[in-house]
């Protein structure tokens, strides 16, 4: 197990991190990814044996193959691809003109071409992984916006929807040598969510959990489906039953 290798991007801090940090507990050697200069990573390096740490823009999806690059270099090899990195953008969703061509670019490129190049770069090094005798796995990180007619803006739902719908797609093409499944997060106590003060109140009194979701429990979950060799094309909510309402 010392030498299997997990890719998380964004991982310096949120989801990414509680990932990054969970899978070294489970004894992955990770490669952490994020834009920050490597001066703000080098605490988190300390602590997680092996770690490395690439700084790349997925903005620019064309990036992808730098980084999965920059990681078989590393490491050797590739075993789990988290894919977190994600972006979010506020626009009410009756104001339609404020959703810009431009900005349905951004959410698209960020939150389902990227990580869509990530795969694909990362198929033969995951392939590889898979001759050893288990399944690779790759896990994306959507949104309960990506299920119910809600969330931060329209593109950024539609985006997230769009990544579920291709982890089906793939779970079918990439089988079985390599898995891909999805949790689907509601509200996480993220600094992505600082100042979602009406997130906060709807989930404290609607969701059953009465609770918005810490990072641990969504890196449990990524955890939990990179562990288990079977289960593949599963989109796992996780807003703390907040669907059901």
């Amino acid at each position: 197990m010392s030498e299997r290798v997990a890719l998380v991007t964004g991982s310096t801090s949120g989801i990414g991190e509680a990932v990054a940090r969970r899978l070294a507990r489970d004894g992955y050697t990770v490669a952490l990814h994020g834009r920050r200069p490597q001066e703000a990573v080098v605490a988190l390096l300390a602590e997680l044996p092996g770690a490395s740490y690439h700084r790349v823009d997925l903005a620019d999806p064309a990036e992808a193959g730098r980084l999965v690059r920059e990681v078989a270099a590393r490491h050797g090899r590739l075993d789990v691809l988290v894919n977190n990195a994600g972006e979010t953008l506020r626009i009410a969703h009756d104001d339609l003109k404020a959703a810009t061509p431009a900005l349905w670019h951004r959410m698209m490129d960020v939150n389902l071409i990227a990580p869509w190049m990530l795969i694909a770069e990362a198929e033969a090094a995951l392939r590889k992984s898979a001759e050893q005798g288990r399944p690779a796995s790759i896990v994306n990180i959507g949104s309960h916006a990506g299920f119910r007619p809600k969330g931060a803006s329209i593109p950024y739902a539609t985006a997230k929807a769009a990544l579920h719908h291709v982890t089906r797609l793939l779970a079918l093409t990439l089988a079985p040598a390599i898995r891909i499944n999805c949790v689907a997060p509601g509200l996480v106590d993220t600094p992505m969510s600082a100042g979602w003060e009406a997130s906060y109140t709807l989930w404290n009194s609607k969701a059953p959990m009465r609770r918005s979701a810490r990072p641990a429990d969504i890196a449990d979950l990524v955890a939990a489906l990179t562990a288990n060799d079977y289960v593949t094309g599963e989109i796992v909510i996780a807003d703390g039953g907040l669907n059901l309402t």
